[in-house]
């Protein structure tokens, strides 16, 4: 179905209410979805090739200054040409859950609270809570709380419509 020319581009929608994007036509709501998601798949695949190349020109530089400052990790900042590069290796740490058990028991029969030492946590996978026998569920259900997420709308062509 054509549109006429003043029909609303991808670039016009930040300038548009979202009643007025509501009150769109069902096909051109397909057809501005289907353009924004071409849109972030084709930024997010340049995006990751322009960081690789920043890091196959910068990675060397970077770990150089880091070892000279006697950083492991961290934000450093060196110059190129008339620019700074600002190059941050994040730190990432991971903790063995079953040590870290063992450490809070050891903690606790010692009579120190281990909530001054880590932050205590207890989480039940929906899925397992779902295989459970309903009377430990029914002892559980107190302590849980469901709240729905963010909703998503994909508009498809009906088959046969294509």
């Amino acid at each position: 179905m054509p549109f006429p020319d003043n029909t609303p581009t991808p670039d016009d929608l930040p300038a548009l209410s979202a009643a007025e994007i509501a009150a769109l036509p069902v096909e051109l709501l397909a057809i501005l979805q289907h353009e924004i998601d071409a849109r972030l798949k084709r930024d997010k695949a340049a995006k990751a090739r322009l960081d690789a190349g920043l890091a196959v020109r910068y990675a060397d530089r970077a770990a150089e200054e880091r070892r000279a400052a006697g950083k492991d990790t961290g934000t450093i900042r060196f110059d190129d040409g008339d620019f700074t590069v600002v190059a941050d290796l994040p730190k990432r740490v991971d903790w063995d859950q079953d040590k870290l058990a063992a450490m809070v028991a050891q903690i606790r029969k010692a009579g120190d609270n281990p909530a001054q030492y880590v932050d205590i946590a207890i989480k039940v996978p929906e899925r397992k809570y779902a295989a459970w026998p309903d009377n430990i569920r029914e002892q559980f259900e107190p302590a849980r709380t469901v709240r729905s997420g963010a909703l998503k709308v994909e508009i498809v062509p009906q088959e046969g419509d294509q």
